[in-house]
């Protein structure tokens, strides 16, 4: 996880600055939405400092870190200008937020920051000394430190009321610290109640749009997030995140078509200029759509095009995720179980990649008809999520922990005993309920709730299949397979 946000976060600044210059160069007028932080700089930095901040504020990273440098350049006593500095190698909703080899350079820009402070406004000395606690010295966990953070911005925030960027980054600190398993998304509620009415107040701030989109990302909000995703690639097109986040909102409220426009831009601008990781990305969420929409022959198009692509780096995450999750993906849904018994793991990747690997073949085995091997491949698996426990990774080892629970279940189901197979696929749903999703994926290759109805039904139980198939399109409206099961189970009755 940490490798993929790393180069998410490097790719989608070098992406900007290259839009950035390709559009100066064809007097394109670059369009990153409207932003107004007043600082008591010069004033000849003013417009300067306002751009990067509406580059922060869509991710675009490295842009953002020239363009507060160039403010820093010109004014070298604009504290501010090291404020922004510092606030590049802030990744408030990615993981880690604050990454290692960064953090060092974040601290020393935090620290000019706090040097020059004095001949600040108070104002801004107060969003510098927030910045003070998430660069706080000695032995302080990440976690503390986001969240000493957020509380210091909430004091920003209800100190300047009428200040809309203090607001908008107290949002993005509370998403911040928002847990991948509060299924209650109290951060999310928080940060939505400020983010709301300054929408409406102000239509095309890009930070606004952007943060509602990812507070709104899960399937209990995301109807509450689809302005916001109409119209963030508007605000800002020259950012290319901007053309790719909507599509998070789309793919929980199964709107595929719109999905699959968002994604193909996306992977356009990404190949363009070569970004190898933010093209993958965006082609694995096509896939995903064009399988969910029956456009099996697009979704095989974007693994051929996979196929061509030479010198991926599989240590990296976010690459080999989506690299190994597209065939996968065409393969699982389409039922080529024979084919699924012969994927072998991607070799030099993440262990929490491989595990999808192991998962695919193992579900290939037992479902069609080998489950003494299919064991095998749980074992496998088991001992990954042994393994990413042990170095720290609680999320992706609870991940893969349902992955060897589903295979176990098919195997179970294959050696005739019914009554295993469910207990183990039951297990395997409400584990996975307890979790969000990561921004990495659209979503599982299968859901385990959708898994559990397909169990049902081959058991010939269509009541409880079909409450399954439900729920299951409850969590992910649109998923072909749930809508294939739940009117099969519907015929069965």
């Amino acid at each position: 996880m940490t490798g993929f946000l790393r180069v998410l976060a490097v790719s989608l600044l070098v992406v900007s600055a290259a839009r950035a210059q390709e559009m100066h160069d064809h007097g394109i007028p670059e369009k990153l939405g409207k932003v107004s932080f007043p600082i008591s700089c010069d004033p000849s930095v003013q417009k300067p400092f306002d751009r990067g901040v509406a580059l922060l504020h869509s991710f675009a990273y490295a842009a953002a870190g020239q363009a507060f440098e160039g403010v820093v350049a010109k004014d070298p006593a604009c504290a501010m200008g090291h404020w922004g500095i510092a606030m590049v190698f802030f990744h408030p909703v990615w993981t880690p937020a604050l990454p290692a080899d960064t953090f060092a350079r974040g601290q020393a820009e935090a620290r000019a920051a706090a040097r020059l402070a004095a001949t600040s406004s108070p104002r801004e000395r107060t969003y510098i000394q927030a910045l003070g606690r998430l660069y706080q010295g000695g032995d302080v966990k990440p976690a503390q430190r986001t969240l000493a953070y957020e509380q210091a911005m909430a004091g920003v925030a209800r100190d300047n009321p009428k200040d809309v960027e203090a607001q908008v980054f107290y949002a993005v600190a509370l998403l911040s610290n928002a847990s991948m398993t509060d299924k209650t998304h109290a951060k999310q509620k928080q940060a939505i109640a400020i983010l709301d009415p300054l929408f409406r107040a102000h239509p095309d701030h890009p930070g606004i749009a952007h943060y509602l989109i990812h507070a709104c990302d899960s399937a209990e909000l995301a109807q509450r997030g689809l302005p916001a995703a109409r119209k963030y690639a508007d605000i800002a097109p020259s950012a290319p995140h901007a053309l790719h986040m909507p599509s998070h909102i789309f793919t929980r409220l199964g709107l595929w078509d719109d999905s699959i426009h968002s994604n193909l831009a996306s992977e356009k601008a990404a190949r363009e200029h070569g970004d190898t990781m933010g093209q993958l990305h965006a082609m694995d969420y096509l896939v995903y759509a064009y399988m969910q929409s029956g456009r099996d022959k697009e979704a095989r198009a974007v693994i051929g095009d996979l196929k061509t692509m030479r010198g991926l780096d599989m240590s990296d995450f976010g690459i080999a995720y989506a690299a190994t999750a597209m065939p996968i993906r065409e393969i699982v849904e389409q039922g080529r179980w024979n084919e699924a018994a012969t994927i072998a793991p991607p070799d030099g990747a993440p262990a929490s990649v491989v595990a999808i690997a192991v998962w695919a073949k193992g579900l290939g085995l037992a479902r069609s008809g080998h489950p003494d091997e299919a064991r095998a491949e749980a074992a496998r698996l088991d001992q990954i999520e042994a393994q990413l426990k042990t170095s720290g990774d609680d999320y992706w080892s609870t991940q893969t922990g349902v992955l060897a629970s589903e295979v176990k279940a098919w195997a179970a189901q294959a050696s005739g005993d019914a009554a295993a197979a469910v207990a183990l696929m039951t297990d395997a749903a409400e584990r996975e309920d307890r979790v969000e999703k990561r921004p990495v994926t659209p979503g599982p290759i299968v859901p385990a709730r959708e898994q559990l109805g397909e169990l049902l039904l081959a058991q010939k139980q269509p009541g409880p299949a079909l409450a399954a198939f439900k729920t299951a399109l409850t969590q992910a409206p649109g998923r072909a397979g749930a809508l294939r099961g739940e009117k099969a189970a519907e015929a069965m009755r």
